[in-house]
């Protein structure tokens, strides 16, 4: 994995190294992403291929772990990291961000969770009151829920200030973490959180995980040229934006990008959004202001224009999602049908979902190794017995314990390709 970090860091910086060092690290790097990932498979007799795979004996035995893998002692396995979740949601969402949260809930990571206020009051204090006296939240209180709900209008900006809130609020509570996530109540993990965590272990903390360009095509026209007002920005009641009739220019002072609304980005680059030092987060917001469905923008064109980060991309949402060809504005909801299309994309996280739908079940018992929607993804740190579909997780062990099986696997091929060499430099912003 230091071969794999020396690349990276050459990438980030290319200008300081000769060219002729290009193609040995390059290769050296890929040959440890190579080994790094064969770690993980078995032999016929149940013993690994190579010893690297983060795995303890005492861990109860699921689906995804193979009983024979040795264990390591501890110091030999990079620490892991931890997440920053928002997860939000509107009206009769209640439900499903439960479901959400507690699919996605690792003691060591921190959440954010928010129902805008077109949802109703009583719907926000049900949430709320769930938030507030769940035994395991309550011991690790690393669950916060905004009570002062904001408007989200549809295609407005009022959801890039909703981002930046909860980033603001997670910075304010304090506690280490290292990327921050952004997902919504239809969006659904097809990974546990050991698997993610354990993946993610092995990569440099300033990556930026979002999908992006600057070839805006038909979005010149119907997205950065118009000018919209949201009144979610001042009115009480949401309703969708209206536009002006007069059109502006494409921006000269910086370089517009465009991609995916859902992301994974570092703490150093939400530090960078937030406190600003430079204006061009603040001089972007405001441009972003009035323009239309700006959370497909407005981290893509800070980012992509700061030489602090521009070099820092990796080109994709970590999203399975299921669009037309060619797109429409909105993704199909996934059904059943998708299940093995979802497995064989090795995405960590899927979307969209309708509340309750079976294929969420599947998730659940064949993917997840979880009993119900009503109980915690387990992991390592869950001790206890399901006996009668009883949460594991209500008894606590040691929470630096990741027990990761076939999910990380998946993500680690996923992950290793988007930082091929052709890929991840190939695809950063241009």
């Amino acid at each position: 994995m230091k071969k794999l970090r020396s690349y990276y860091m050459h990438l980030k910086h290319q200008h300081t190294i000769e060219r002729k060092w290009i193609y040995p690290l390059a290769v050296g790097s890929i040959i440890s992403l190579f080994l790094l990932f064969l770690a993980t498979l078995s032999s016929p007799d149940g013993t690994p291929l190579l010893p690297l795979y983060r795995y303890y004996a005492s861990a109860p035995a699921s689906v995804f772990v193979e009983d024979k893998l040795r264990s390591l002692p501890v110091s030999t396995l990079p620490p892991p990291p931890r997440f920053a979740y928002l997860i939000s949601g509107s009206k009769h969402d209640g439900a499903m961000l439960k479901r959400t949260l507690l699919a996605l809930y690792h003691p060591i990571n921190r959440y954010v969770i928010h129902l805008d206020a077109e949802s109703s009051p009583e719907e926000r204090l049900e949430l709320h009151q769930f938030v507030k006296n769940h035994p395991v939240f309550m011991k690790f209180g690393n669950v916060v829920m905004i009570t002062k709900a904001n408007l989200v209008t549809y295609r407005g900006p009022t959801m890039v200030a909703n981002t930046l809130h909860a980033a603001a609020i997670l910075l304010k509570e304090g506690g280490h973490w290292d990327w921050f996530i952004n997902l919504s109540a239809s969006d659904y993990p097809l990974v546990t959180q050991d698997d993610l965590l354990h993946t993610f272990s092995y990569l440099p903390r300033d990556l930026n995980f979002l999908d992006h360009t600057s070839k805006l095509r038909w979005k010149e026209s119907h997205r950065a040229k118009p000018v919209i007002v949201d009144p979610g920005l001042y009115m009480t009641k949401k309703s969708d934006v209206f536009w002006i009739t007069q059109r502006r220019s494409v921006p000269t002072s910086f370089k517009l990008f465009t991609g995916s609304a859902w992301m994974v980005l570092s703490r150093p680059f939400i530090d960078f959004c937030i406190w600003g030092w430079d204006n061009l987060p603040r001089t972007t917001l405001m441009y972003y202001t009035n323009f239309i469905s700006s959370p497909e923008g407005y981290f893509h064109t800070v980012v992509c224009n700061s030489q602090q980060f521009q070099n820092t991309t990796v080109n994709s949402d970590l999203h399975f999602i299921s669009w037309d060809n060619p797109p429409k504005q909105h993704p199909h909801y996934l059904t059943v049908d998708h299940m093995q299309k979802m497995i064989d994309s090795n995405a960590p996280f899927a979307r969209k979902f309708h509340q309750d739908d079976p294929v969420l079940d599947r998730i659940d018992s064949e993917l997840l190794d979880r009993v119900g929607p009503d109980v915690i993804v387990p992991g390592g740190w869950c001790v206890g017995d399901r006996v009668n579909g009883s949460d594991p997780c209500l008894v606590v062990g040691d929470v630096m314990v990741l027990r990761p099986g076939l999910g990380a696997k998946r993500v680690g091929e996923f992950i290793s390709s988007l930082l091929s060499r052709g890929r991840f430099r190939g695809k950063q912003c241009k």
